[in-house]
């Protein structure tokens, strides 16, 4: 778990992805659309990506992508970020975690 929460405070925004998953690509084009540049890490893709997809699950995160940091914490996965942004709030946290410039 250390090294998915060490990997999500690299950057402003990261999302940890599938290259199969379409909530994921969604999540990625909402994020982008702000004019953000996430890093993204696709599990499918690493060497380690199903220690790392299991911690994402200990994080509370299901299922266990897409899941999104932005300002180095763990804000959750599609529901989530859906939510925020629908709220109105997705805009302001990428502004506060610098990952873009208002």
């Amino acid at each position: 778990m250390d090294t998915v929460k060490g990997l999500g405070a690299g950057s402003p925004v990261v999302i940890f992805s599938k290259n199969n998953c379409c909530m994921s690509h969604a999540i990625m084009v909402l994020i982008r659309g702000f004019g953000a540049n996430p890093v993204v890490y696709e599990l499918d893709h690493l060497t380690n990506g199903l220690q790392m997809e299991k911690a994402l699950t200990e994080l509370g995160c299901s299922p266990s992508v897409p899941a999104v940091f932005i300002g180095k914490k763990f804000v959750g996965g599609s529901n989530e970020i859906m939510s925020l942004n629908i709220k109105g709030e997705l805009k302001k946290l990428l502004i506060k975690a610098n990952a873009i410039w208002m």
